[in-house]
């Protein structure tokens, strides 16, 4: 069974230890110095020939370490009580006020990496070449080659062969088609709600934008009339896109429960325009690109 202790608990409890040792010890003093030395100097004068030099006292009831024992064991129960309130120390997460119509969820949405396009398979290797004999010819006397006489007289005038033009490059490659209507679900730089990029990092600024996201559905949603006469609760999940602008479209309902509950989520995310909301949206390698979001809202009745 784990014990949950708030640190205010943990406060106090250190403070009554601390103001009961005090006590404790007051108290002891108190005691020990209401003892009478001159009483005690007459009891023991009158027991002639008896040694008491075993004593770690003067006085046997004014010896302290008899109740070493009881101290003892006090300060164990002080040190286990410490340890059980420093393990069972707990900080609470700061809650976000949520009202009867509507309950933030603690589930992890599952996020699809980007799609990219697979490489294209290697070609075939080539056949392996076919080695064909040759067959012998004989050179007859007739197909011997005729030898022409080809010097030049130092008056002849010789004429430059006609050098033809090299034909012109082929025309460069059409540039790649443009990803203007590509979604992602996953992008390096995540849309972001507005008054979220003070935050420093990319983690506080996504848990800053998913908190107000949350709150802006809280505030503006309405228990539909029908779920509520038939008891209806549950979770629907709404789908949208932020577009490269900032703003919201493609709002389609992925999970309905019935009586109007996906249908009001789904106008509850539409208002995000008509309020004139704008998000940060989210870029891939340094340029806007449309990101698509799943939200889930819970319906429950109180």
């Amino acid at each position: 069974m784990a014990i949950e202790v708030s640190g205010t608990m943990v406060f106090y409890s250190l403070l009554a230890l601390t103001l009961l040792t005090v006590g404790i010890v007051f108290v002891a003093r108190y005691l020990m110095s209401k003892l009478n030395e001159g009483s005690l100097n007459e009891k023991y004068s009158k027991l002639a020939g008896k040694t008491i030099s075993s004593n770690r006292a003067k006085f046997i009831e004014a010896d302290v370490f008899k109740m070493s024992g009881s101290f003892f064991n006090y300060g164990l129960v002080v040190a286990l009580g410490i340890t059980v309130l420093a393990l069972g120390l707990t900080e609470y997460a700061e809650k976000v006020a949520t009202g009867d119509n509507f309950v933030m969820i603690e589930e992890d949405i599952e996020m699809e990496p980007p799609r990219t396009a697979e490489p294209p398979p290697p070609p075939p290797p080539p056949p392996p070449p076919v080695i064909e004999e040759v067959p012998d010819e004989t050179v007859l006397e007739e197909d011997e080659p005729e030898f022409v006489d080809q010097s030049v007289e130092a008056d002849e005038v010789v004429e430059a062969p006609v050098v033809k033009a090299p034909p012109p490059p082929p025309p460069p490659p059409p540039p790649p088609p443009k990803e203007d209507d590509e979604i992602f679900m996953v992008v390096e730089d995540m849309p972001l709600f507005p008054g979220c990029n003070t935050e420093k990092t990319k983690e506080d600024k996504k848990k800053c934008s998913d908190r107000k996201v949350f709150e802006f559905v809280f505030k503006n949603l309405k228990y539909p009339v029908i779920a509520r006469e038939n008891g209806i609760e549950g979770t629907a999940v709404v789908q949208f896109v932020v577009d490269r602008d900032g703003t919201v479209k493609d709002v389609s309902v992925l999970k309905e429960i019935g009586g109007g509950c996906g249908e009001e989520a789904s106008r509850v995310v539409n208002t995000m325009n008509e309020s004139g909301i704008k998000w940060t949206p989210g870029r891939q390698r340094g340029r806007p690109v449309k990101v698509q979001f799943r939200l889930p809202v819970r319906f429950k009745l109180q």
